[in-house]
């Protein structure tokens, strides 16, 4: 059973048992987060899809823990004016990993 599920403007298509990185959430490693903002799920035969969510259908994470994404270069130049700046960024994320599909 999978489902696609909407987080803060971002959609993820999850499985129960995997691992998932989304943007950063004020919860501690070992809580447990319900994502109630469903949009689709799908298994075997049977897919629902929501208008714009599915009624009664929640999916239940774990949070392991946080991680920071790769480095992103920001490079500032404007030519002829010796105008050069370079920054750098890394986004954090909470790594959530998938509990259960409650439907």
């Amino acid at each position: 059973m999978y489902a696609v599920i909407r987080d803060r403007g971002a959609q993820y298509r999850v499985e129960e048992g995997m691992t998932l990185d989304v943007a950063l959430m004020e919860a501690e490693p070992g809580e447990q987060v319900t994502l109630n903002e469903v949009l689709m799920v799908g298994g075997t035969d049977d897919v629902k899809f929501g208008a714009p969510l599915v009624a009664n259908v929640s999916v239940i994470a774990e949070v392991v823990g946080e991680a920071r994404g790769e480095k992103i270069v920001v490079f500032k130049y404007k030519r002829k004016k010796r105008y050069r700046r370079r920054t750098g960024h890394r986004q954090d994320y909470t790594r959530l990993q998938i509990r259960e599909i409650r439907a």
